[in-house]
């Protein structure tokens, strides 16, 4: 009996490598092996934030290191306990809290540490967004509004040439890309383990709203943006990131930011692997509106339009956007306004410029949003941090 069961398992077992394979081989998505080998072969059901090595990755220099200033009352306060259980419930690894400019309290689980690399996740759109403003301010674009078409000829030929860069940093061109988690069929994971990342972006040509007009969070605009920017400067993502950000704003330790092949391009849309204080660093540069100790690294203009809401339809087509700038999630909590990155295992960079706090947190586990945008972490961070540091 129990061998008549395994010779029927392993029968299964062989059909469905057999029809698997088939799939793959018809539709061509040959980048489904590196995904089933790195999740399911491993024991998960989804992607690591650690696992950024089993990719080809471009350095981000960090010239001139300069550590954060130390507040007087350095981790002086304890996170509240019930809010610790509650993070880390979903697998926190790393907080840190910046008030007045200066680290005020800095915490690690896990064994992870001020050096421990993590992967940004969807944080890294608030980056390439950046460099759009750095690429406009240095004169390599002429402006947020220059049709997509100038550095993509095809889009010149037919509704697509109507989507601008502004379009794709808001989340607003109508493409018809999907956006699934749990589908291995969907963008973002074909964008994530695709060796042609141009490719995959622009099979989808479908329109589903004029550009423009509606916000609908989608990878795919970030990594066309992210290709524009490169097209633009004749230089790698991670080159310009080095030379207008990381080494400007002191960032203490090199990043890494996966490609999609060796000498290819930037998955624009996520990726950059990095700490907890030089992920900060971001917030602290938008809290003044682009000057760092004194030098203006983006222009004001940016990043004042930055963090307000674009003037559109909000994802569910009916209200108006009040959640997304030019890739930076906006929210308000507790009569806060606020502004934050956001990745999708648990990374936040949360801005409160009233309270004059930038909070900082990794993590390694997924928890939906309880709203239409916002989940449910970032009010427990804030929670945290004004328990601890707001007064």
């Amino acid at each position: 009996m129990i061998k008549k069961t395994f010779k029927i398992l392993g029968k299964t077992l062989l059909v469905i490598f057999i029809l698997l394979n088939l799939i793959i081989l018809f539709y061509g998505r040959w980048y489904l092996y590196k995904g089933l080998w790195n999740t399911y072969c491993k024991g998960r059901s989804g992607v690591s934030a650690t696992e950024y090595l089993i990719f080809e990755n471009r350095k981000i220099e960090a010239n001139s290191p300069e550590p954060w200033p130390i507040a007087k009352n350095y981790n002086t306060a304890k996170m509240p306990i019930e809010i610790e259980n509650d993070l880390k419930s979903v697998q926190i690894h790393a907080y840190a809290i910046i008030k007045n400019d200066t680290l005020v309290h800095e915490q690690y689980w896990d064994n992870f540490s001020d050096t421990s690399h993590t992967n940004s996740f969807s944080m890294g759109k608030s980056y390439t967004s950046a460099l759009l403003g750095c690429a406009i301010k240095d004169g390599y674009i002429k402006s947020i509004d220059e049709p997509v078409s100038t550095y993509i000829p095809e889009f010149k030929n037919d509704w697509r040439k109507a989507i601008t860069l502004k379009h794709l940093a808001t989340m607003s061109s109508g493409i018809a890309f999907d956006e699934s988690y749990s589908n291995p069929f969907s963008y973002p994971a074909e964008g994530y383990y695709s060796t042609d990342l141009l490719k995959a972006t622009l099979r989808y040509t479908e329109k589903v709203f004029e550009p423009g007009t509606q916000f609908d969070y989608l990878s795919g605009n970030t990594a066309l943006l992210g290709y524009c920017i490169t097209k633009a400067i004749n230089k790698s993502l991670s080159e310009y990131m080095s030379e207008k950000l990381w080494t400007p704003m002191g960032c203490e330790q090199p990043a890494w930011w996966s490609v999609d092949k060796a000498n290819g391009l930037e998955k624009a849309f996520c990726c950059i692997n990095s700490n907890v204080k030089d992920f900060a660093r971001m917030g602290k540069l938008y809290m003044h509106y682009g000057n760092w100790n004194g030098k203006q690294l983006m222009d004001s203009s940016f990043i004042a339009n930055s963090i307000v809401p674009f003037d559109g339809l909000d994802q569910d087509g009916v209200t108006k956007n009040h959640t997304y700038g030019y890739s930076w999630w906006l929210t308000e909590y507790k009569g806060l306004k606020i502004f934050y990155m956001r990745g999708l295992l648990n990374q936040y960079v949360i801005c409160i410029p009233e309270k004059k706090l930038v909070i900082a947190k990794l993590g390694r586990k997924r928890r939906a949003p309880s709203s239409l945008h916002t989940p449910p972490d970032v009010a427990l961070c804030i929670d945290a941090a004004l328990e601890m540091y707001g007064k």
